[in-house]
Formats: structure tokens, C-alpha cells, sequence
């Protein structure tokens, strides 16, 4: 067996803003596995300034892999436990290689019989008439369930953008999802958190920076509105310091993204531990390209968890790979009907 790894640049249609400020372009890696004239392809989706696997020895971990690829999967993935982009991107490599189609990973009903996967329309940062447009789109493309990302902007014009949508839908017709990315500072956290509630909010996620437990506990002790953890996952990666951040932090839910927490073994773990005690998760995506997207949405079809789930960002850039995922009435599709665009992926295993 051979492997290899590769650069790939991806490119946002528009600018798009976060608290940790404006993204423009996403980095991504795919790695190809070759055995006996057979290719398997998956998605490393390291994230600049967020994966636990930022490093400047990045490259060299690829370089790694490829030197030790015939010491096999379990292998591997336990060696890359501080390198969860690189599991997730081998996970999906394994599982391509033997698969009889290489996009087609799990077989579900969201594979065979077009069964949707339910997800947020997700609303980027930017200044108000740019919000409120997002906000009325994804209202005709047929959502009821939003996400918006708050902490970037003034508050009070968050809070306006808030009242205008429950002015016209009640929490009964559309669910309104909020994400700080830990914009809020301790100090006035509680405050903000007393100031959103009153607009029926499913849940805030990581309304403080991660890293700060104690904080955090008391947030989730006193919130009046659901918290849900993201970043906080990010860097815990063993399963002993897992069941401690649940059991101290105790949040309403967390949120996984395969390629930050371990792939699938590593967000299989999060949901193992967060079922036992009694916490609420979903699956998110984050920025991947639509070889990730696809591999992830697959896997989440696996779990049957029917809350809108996070999956639905593959249409953001402007040298995506064309593949059968759809977006209609807020559901991700899998369309078998359309192919993926071969000579692109072909061009990543040159």
C-alpha cells in the first residue's frame, strides 16, 4: 500500500466573518491511499487557527504517515491522537479503499433512498443588511432551523436581527440557534446570555473562550437559555480527560466536528460519554470541502439523531468538487442520480 498527501486551497465566494475575524480562504489536505491499482481519498480538514493540529511540523506528520503506512489503520490512528484532521483523513481513506464506489462509505438510507439529513441554514457575520439578507433567504429556501453567528457585529444590532425574526416566526415555526465562538467575555457572559434568552433560542454554543472550565460550569449551572460546547472539545483528546470535562463543565449538549475531535472513533467517544450523562450533541461540518462534507454526512445518517445537524456548508466556495449532495427545503441530500466530478478528483491522486 502506498499514501500520499496533498495541498488543496479552497476559495470562499464571499468573505465570510467569525469573532476570530474574516475568512477568505480554507486550507484543506487529502490523502490517497493506493493498493493494488485501487484508490481510496479522504479529507484531512485542518483549520487554521482552530485545529489542535495546527503545527508548523504539519507536513512533516503527513510525510510521516507516508513513510509508515504499512504498519496499518489502529496503528496509525493511535500514533496521530494529537493529529485529529490526519485520523479523520484516514479514517475515510480506509474506508474508500474498500468500498466498491469510493464516495459511498456507509450504506444508509440517506445513501439509497434519498433520505434527508435535516440541518441549519447557517448565517455568517457581517454587517446588518448582509445578515438580514442571509436571514431571508434561508427563510425561502425553506429552513426552520437557523444558526447565527453573533459576537462580531454590536450586540444590540444582534439582538435587533433576533427580535426582527421572532417578530414574524415563533419559536414554533423557525428554531434560532446562536454561536459566540467565545466572543463573550466571563464578566458580562451571564448578562448577554439573560438578554438572548428572551427570544426562545434553542441554544447558544461556546458563549466564552474554551479553556476556562470553572467559568463555564457556573454558565451552565446558572444560563437561562441552553449551552452547547465546541471549541471546549478541541484538544481533549483522551478519554479519561473527556469524562472529566463532561462531568465538571455539565453542558445542556456538545457539538462534534470530525475533523477537530479524532474522526469518527474520536466523536463516537464524545457521544458515548455525553448519552451516559444525559447531555443533548449534534454533528457539525467545519469548512470541508465536499469529499469531507460528504463522509461526514454519511456517518451522521448512521446515527439517527433527528435534530437539524450542522452539515450544510459544501456551497461556500468557488472550486468545491461537484458531487451529488443537495440542499433542498432544509435537508441535505444525497442525490444518486447526479456523479461526482471525477477529473478534479482524479487530479488530486496525480
Amino acid at each position: 500500500m502506498k499514501a500520499s498527501f496533498k495541498k488543496y486551497i479552497l476559495n470562499l465566494k464571499r468573505p465570510s466573518g467569525t469573532s476570530r475575524g474574516i475568512l477568505r480562504t480554507k486550507e484543506t489536505w487529502f490523502v490517497i491511499l493506493e493498493k493494488e491499482g485501487k484508490l481510496g481519498i479522504g479529507e484531512c480538514g485542518l483549520f487554521r487557527g482552530l485545529s489542535y493540529d495546527d503545527v508548523p511540523h504539519y507536513e512533516e506528520k503527513c510525510k510521516w504517515v507516508e513513510d509508515h503506512i504499512q504498519r496499518g489503520k489502529s496503528y496509525l490512528l493511535k500514533e496521530l491522537m494529537d493529529y485529529p484532521s490526519i485520523q479523520f483523513g484516514l479514517e475515510q481513506a480506509y474506508m474508500s479503499l474498500e468500498s466498491e464506489n469510493p464516495f459511498e462509505l456507509f450504506q444508509t438510507s440517506f445513501l439509497f433512498e434519498n433520505k434527508p439529513i435535516p440541518i441549519n441554514g447557517l448565517i455568517w457575520m457581517g454587517d446588518a443588511e448582509y445578515m438580514k439578507d442571509q436571514i431571508a433567504e434561508k427563510l425561502k429556501q425553506g429552513f426552520s432551523c437557523i444558526k447565527m453567528k453573533i459576537g462580531a457585529i454590536d450586540f444590540n444590532e444582534e439582538l435587533r436581527l433576533l427580535e426582527s425574526i421572532r417578530k414574524d416566526f415563533s419559536s414554533n415555526q423557525i428554531e434560532l440557534r446562536v454561536d459566540a465562538n467565545g466572543a463573550f467575555s466571563p464578566g458580562q457572559a451571564l448578562q448577554k446570555l439573560d438578554e438572548l434568552a428572551q427570544f426562545q433560542l434553542h441554544s447558544i454554543e461556546q458563549p466564552i473562550k474554551q479553556g476556562n472550565w470553572k467559568t463555564m460550569k457556573d454558565l451552565c449551572e446558572r444560563t437561562p437559555l441552553p449551552i452547547a460546547l465546541d471549541e471546549e472539545l478541541i484538544g481533549v483528546t483522551h478519554i479519561s480527560k473527556k469524562r472529566e470535562l463532561l462531568r465538571t463543565i455539565a453542558p445542556q449538549y456538545i457539538i462534534l466536528k470530525p475533523s477537530l475531535v479524532g474522526g469518527f472513533e474520536g466523536s463516537k467517544e464524545w457521544i458515548d460519554l455525553a448519552e451516559k450523562s444525559g447531555i443533548g450533541w449534534w454533528i457539525t461540518s467545519a469548512l470541508e470541502s465536499n469529499i469531507g462534507l460528504n463522509a461526514i454526512a454519511q456517518w451522521t445518517s448512521t446515527l439517527q439523531n433527528s435534530m437539524p445537524q450542522g452539515l450544510g456548508t459544501g456551497s461556500l466556495f468557488t472550486n468545491n468538487f461537484e458531487s451529488p449532495l443537495e440542499v433542498k427545503n432544509g435537508g441535505l441530500y444525497y442525490n444518486r442520480q447526479q456523479s461526482w466530478e471525477n477529473y478534479l478528483i482524479e487530479s488530486l491522486c496525480i
